[in-house]
């Protein structure tokens, strides 16, 4: 009994020790230490929730007073980590902790905080202070990160000219305003954007934000309930933004200007430069609208260009007879020419000077087919996308399912679009041989544009020496003797006009019309359109006259 005895007494005494020894345990995984490891483990994962219940006396507001130091010190990512915990006595420990953060333009802020605990019904809390979130806050402050934007680099003309504050009202639409940041502005710019920053709002300076800003600098600041700074803690310099040279030429865009000062319609006129693509002038009339970059209209006869070249390319010569009849029939729809106009069997460079309607259509029907006059089409940017450095729409030329269909796309009518820049880089192909994407900025910066999203401008396409020889004679002719011989353009000038019609025509009446002409001289090459102007010989090519002979 004695021995029987005994045994119970050990296995009683070793599970009072077993018991004691797990109470132990339990009670020291829950030391002042573990509570300051899950504290700073919410606080890093931003569970304000989560700190409170570890917290001893938080105020009502201590949710957002942890939400706020983030917001106002705009942080990216944060992380704490416990560095060391003093021993326990009378209910009380002392204790520290090391907190990075992360600021915007991935600046790094860190400090050594304090950390002290309380035991509270037998469990260890965080002690409440203003000083958790920093040693050397007090109630009624609390910290703020403050920035200082540089100011704002210049958008420049191609010879470094300050383009903002411009006289000219298409300029300073090119060159875009600034303004406050929205919310959703903010938002898309990221790091280190917030709302109400001054941001480029359109034009260049939206599509060029980033590199025109530069970066802000910034000093973290305990500031008081006003706001004003009590203390700075620590600064950060900022960068400067990079000047934006753009391609204009400023007595060219003078000239461009006025040459559009006395119209009465909507109008626009772009100037290329043929050996590199480079945008030299960028009219528009009235502004509010960029008519010259994103503006879709039918090009009508000055896609004649595009058609010659393709029927040049298939054999036919610019001395070749063809038929330049008043109307003709394809299809079961009538075609015809401006007027009426007949001019029977004439060389070919004889019915393109006079814009025959009635030569193309025949002649795309019997030499071409869609896909070939599309393919020659792409080689003077149609289909392509224009990386410019500005949003500028793409020259649209769609398949044909018929040959009527053919037919009208042969002199820019049917489903053909294009913009007063995509004609002028036609003109540019034709002057120098080689079709460039127009470009309002260095190439490299044009894939660095917003809208751009790191596409190049497309590779530059050499047209066929044949192709180019032709051009030569052809464009020539339209001024010399043909539809805009009796304007006053200056010696050396080639061109084509351009009547396009589009709407509804009335009963017994003809369509509306808009008003192109496009052409080159030197290394200067040009698109005008006149909405609703009516031919291109008559408000078109005058304005186009007046430009050339300003510069």
């Amino acid at each position: 009994m004695r021995r029987t005895h005994a045994i119970i007494a050990a296995v009683t005494a070793f599970a009072v020790l077993a018991v004691a020894g797990i109470v132990w345990f339990l009670r020291s995984g829950d030391g002042p230490r573990d509570t300051g490891e899950e504290f700073l483990a919410a606080w890093q994962r931003g569970d304000a929730a989560a700190m409170r219940a570890l917290t001893a006396g938080a105020p009502a507001d201590f949710e957002q007073r942890v939400t706020r130091v983030r917001d106002d010190l705009g942080v990216v990512k944060q992380r704490f980590s416990v560095s060391s915990v003093g021993d326990p006595k009378d209910g009380r420990a002392g204790g520290s902790f090391r907190a990075e953060y992360t600021l915007a333009g991935n600046r790094t802020w860190a400090y050594d905080g304090t950390l002290p605990f309380v035991e509270r019904d037998g469990e260890w809390r965080v002690a409440w202070s203003p000083r958790l979130f920093h040693p050397s806050l007090a109630e009624g402050q609390r910290l703020r990160a403050s920035r200082s934007w540089p100011d704002r680099a210049a958008v420049q003309a191609a010879d470094g000219t300050d383009l903002r504050g411009s006289s000219s009202g298409s300029v300073a639409q090119l060159v875009g305003p600034t303004g406050p940041a929205s919310a959703e502005a903010a938002g898309k710019l990221g790091a280190p954007y917030r709302q109400g920053d001054p941001v480029g709002t359109d034009g260049l300076q939206k599509q060029y934000e980033k590199r025109l800003a530069g970066t802000p600098a910034m000093a973290v600041q305990i500031v008081d309930a006003e706001g004003s700074p009590v203390k700075t803690l620590q600064r950060f310099g900022g960068t400067e933004g990079q000047p934006l040279r753009t391609t204009l030429d400023l007595k060219v865009q003078e000239a461009a200007g006025k040459a559009l000062g006395d119209v009465g319609k909507p109008a626009s006129l772009v100037a290329v430069r043929p050996s590199t693509g480079e945008i030299l002038a960028v009219a528009n009339k009235p502004g509010g609208y960029n008519r010259a970059l994103m503006g879709r209209y039918p090009p009508g006869s000055t896609f004649k260009v595009v058609t010659a070249a393709a029927l040049v390319a298939g054999g036919l010569g610019v001395t070749t007879p063809v038929g330049c009849p008043a109307t003709t029939t394809i299809g079961g729809r009538t075609f015809k020419n401006s007027g009426n106009e007949a001019f029977g069997t004439v060389p070919f460079r004889e019915a393109f000077a006079h814009s025959c309607n009635t030569t193309m259509a025949d002649q795309t029907v019997k030499r071409l087919d869609q896909e070939r006059l599309a393919q020659v089409a792409g080689q003077f940017g149609f289909n392509a996308p224009i990386i410019a450095g500005l949003p500028a729409v793409r020259a649209s030329f769609p398949g044909t399912r018929d040959d009527t269909a053919l037919a009208s796309a042969s002199f820019g009518q049917g489903e053909v679009l294009t913009s007063p820049l995509n004609m002028a880089s036609v003109a540019a192909a034709a002057a120098s041989g080689t079709w460039r994407s127009p470009r309002l900025v260095d190439a490299a910066l044009a894939s660095q544009a917003v809208d751009a999203g790191g596409r190049r401008p497309e590779a530059p396409k050499r047209l066929e020496p044949a192709v180019r020889k032709a051009l030569r004679t052809l464009m020539p002719a339209v001024v010399s003797e043909g539809t805009a011989a009796g304007v006053d353009f200056p010696s050396g000038t080639a061109g084509k006009t351009g009547t396009a019609e589009f709407g509804t025509a009335a009963p017994g009446q003809d369509p509306p019309t808009h008003a192109w002409f496009i052409g080159y001289r030197g290394d200067v090459a040009f698109a005008v359109i006149v909405e609703d102007g009516g031919t291109g010989a008559g408000a078109a090519a005058p304005i186009a006259a007046r430009f050339l002979r300003s510069l």
